[in-house]
């Protein structure tokens, strides 16, 4: 069996030690500019985004404190939600299946 055209190699003299090191070092060096990069263009990307969660983000910890305090006060209420929530995903999953099976 022939090997294809791109698995040839053209016969090249194999590079020095340090040829290699400088070459993959030259390589790193531009996948780090390439990362500084897309992060800046991530932050110009999400900052409005950050800037709506910094409106929402004191509003969102006060009623996360008062559920909070109030699943420590009486956990049986929030342990039969759980139970609750739990027994309508195990349904909506067995149905999901069902439909599967059935079609």
């Amino acid at each position: 069996m022939k090997p294809s055209a791109e698995a040839v190699k053209p016969a090249t003299k194999p590079l020095s030690r340090a040829e290699r090191k400088a070459q993959l070092l030259a390589e790193l060096e531009q996948q780090r500019v390439d990362i500084l990069v897309d992060s800046e263009y991530l932050q110009q990307a999400a900052s409005p985004l950050d800037q709506s969660w910094k409106s929402f983000r004191l509003p969102l910890y006060i009623v996360g404190g008062m559920a909070a305090f109030k699943i420590v006060r009486h956990p049986g209420g929030a342990m039969a939600a759980g139970r609750t929530a739990l027994a309508g995903y195990m349904l909506l999953k067995k149905l999901k299946l069902l439909a599967k099976v059935a079609t």
